[in-house]
């Protein structure tokens, strides 16, 4: 419930600070005192943007809110979505600069505007004058259905089971498209891996090929030089390497009688055995080359063909090709490894969707079992508030199943008889129900859904206009009985309303600086009793009106 409200520079509040008990709390006051001016500053913390007109001119607005409340569902899914303490007492504060500036803070961590709104629908239940649109919306009409047919945990599992349902579904469609769209290619994509695959690349082979070719068309002079070289070393009538021997020879004779010359010997030595071996390799080598026309021909027609399928797709190496073909082969058996996939996909499906369909079923029944009592209370209710011509119906009719069941609710309402004593045709809620009536209906559904749609505390602005007499009696009597389980704070023009009150408020103005500000203050049971006289019979109450204000606290 809220405990407390802290106001500082807003219209005409300089500083205004308010606790609130359990039970049912009033504010009356004089006209134009600022009620209004209280409520559109709580409505700050409740996430609702700032009317610049209300801001001081030089100074901060805030505005601080303290609610003691229990760790409902709602409240624990929110803190661990915005990743908050767990507390038993939760802090909602605005600051708003002169400039227009906004900060929002939950237990003084700073949160954005959305998160503080969030926040606060799980705290507080505002209702208003003329603020009815949320009676017309379908999902209002659907919670409060499931408040009484206790649909809250089967909603929640239903919701989790569809948002699997959904997430499978959208892979589906994804990979069916997916499928569609590889499926027109398939055909193009298979001739260009058989054309690539035909070919039979190895890794590099172009690059190796080209090096042969090169090698086989110079053949000739390759020959030629190597025995060149060959000739040289061993076949002239003086060869290079009996000129080493001779060398050697001579060597060997110097070193016998200077053994000096001896590691010079053995170095020539080695030059003579690399020399021989040089020998025997270009021989090897001379023999080993030759021109081959059918090779040369073979490459050639490998190599044409290979550069082709570069130039088409716009390519420069061999492993180019053979990645790409890897990669044609991929996309081919993509195609085929789908259509498995997507067989198991619309299995998984299936399942869900009727996982969800059993649920959503259930759902709707006990939705269906409530709407003759909730009509029957609804309008028993609607009576005691004075429309007693007034009645409503339930729409329900089967749809696509989605988060909140296979149901489309929707409220009915007619408000009178037609002339001729008949009821009118019912209709949307929108459509035929004024401000006033709706005021009156939303008061008496929320009486009685209240608990199941966890309103710890339900704030009424003025949603008593229009009415007076027994049906305000019965207002207040309503009112009252909610008051019972939760913590409701009402600002009114009803005296009936007032003199439930367990607590009174008394908004007022005075002079403070040359300037006109608003006050409120806690009324004891004679002040309580001289606002309602006036309520009754104006600023200056007679003795009747006395008597009756002080019969109607005492004997409510």
């Amino acid at each position: 419930m809220l405990t407390r409200l802290f106001i500082k520079n807003f219209a005409i509040i300089d500083e205004l600070e308010v606790r609130f008990p359990q039970g049912l709390n009033v504010i009356t006051g004089e006209t134009g005192a600022g009620k209004s001016i209280v409520m559109g500053a709580l409505q700050l913390i409740l996430g609702q943007r700032v009317d610049s007109t209300a801001l001081h001119p030089e100074k901060k607005c805030i505005v601080e809110g303290i609610f003691n409340t229990g760790l409902s569902e709602g409240i624990e899914e929110f803190i661990r979505n915005n990743d908050l303490d767990n507390s038993e007492e939760w802090v909602l504060r605005r600051e708003i600069t002169a400039a227009g500036k906004s900060r929002s803070f939950i237990n003084d961590s700073p949160v954005t505007l959305s998160q503080l709104k969030a926040m606060a629908t799980l705290l507080v239940d505002l209702h208003q004058q003329f603020d009815t649109h949320e009676l017309a919306e379908e999902d209002f009409q659907k919670q409060v259905l499931d408040s009484l047919a206790g649909n809250t945990k089967f909603i929640r599992s239903l919701g989790e089971k569809f948002d699997k349902y959904s997430v499978c579904r959208k892979k589906l469609e994804a990979m069916r498209s997916e499928q569609d769209r590889a499926a027109r290619e398939l055909d193009y994509h298979r001739f260009l891996y058989e054309e690539l695959f035909g070919l039979g690349l190895k890794e590099n082979e172009l690059e190796d090929l080209e090096a042969e070719n090169k090698l086989l068309n110079s053949s000739e002079s390759i020959k030629e030089n190597l025995l060149a070289v060959n000739h040289q070393l061993s076949g002239k009538e003086e060869p290079v390497i009996q000129k080493i021997r001779l060398l050697q020879n001579k060597l060997g004779e110097v070193a016998a009688l200077l053994p000096a010359a001896d590691e010079l010997l053995k170095r020539l030595q080695s030059c003579l055995l690399e020399l021989m071996d040089i020998d025997d390799e270009v021989g090897r080598l001379e023999q080993s080359v030759g021109f081959d026309a059918q090779r040369i021909q073979f490459i050639n027609d490998r190599l044409s063909e290979g550069y082709r399928l570069l130039k088409k797709h716009g390519l420069q190496q061999t492993n180019q090709l053979i990645k790409l073909r890897d990669e044609l082969e991929a996309k081919i058996n993509l195609v085929q490894e789908m259509g498995s996939e997507i067989d198991q996909l619309e299995k998984e499906v299936s399942v869900l969707k009727q996982d969800a369909m059993e649920l959503a079923t259930k759902i709707s029944a006990n939705r269906q079992k409530q709407i003759k009592p909730f009509i029957s209370k609804v309008n028993e209710l609607l009576h005691r508030v004075g429309m007693p011509h007034a009645g409503i119906q339930v729409d329900m009719k089967i749809c696509e199943v989605n988060r909140s069941g296979i149901d489309a609710v929707e409220f009915l309402f007619q408000a009178n008889l037609s002339k001729r004593g008949e009821a009118q045709a019912f209709q949307p809620l929108g459509k035929v129900a004024s401000g006033g009536e709706l005021s009156r209906l939303m008061l008496c559904i929320k009486s009685l859904v209240a608990e199941g749609l966890h309103m710890p505390t339900l704030i009424f602005d003025e949603i008593d206009s229009g009415i007076s007499g027994e049906a305000a009696k019965q207002v207040a009597a309503i009112m009252k009985e909610l008051s019972v389980s939760h913590q409701l704070i009402a600002i009114t023009h009803q005296p009936q309303i007032a003199a439930r009150a367990d607590t009174h408020y008394f908004v007022y103005k005075e002079m403070k600086d040359e300037k006109i500000v608003s006050r409120l203050r806690q009324l004891d049971n004679e002040g309580r009793i001289t606002a309602i006289a006036r309520m009754l019979g104006g600023e200056k109450p007679t003795a009747a009106a006395m008597a009756n204000a002080r019969e109607m606290v005492e004997h409510p």
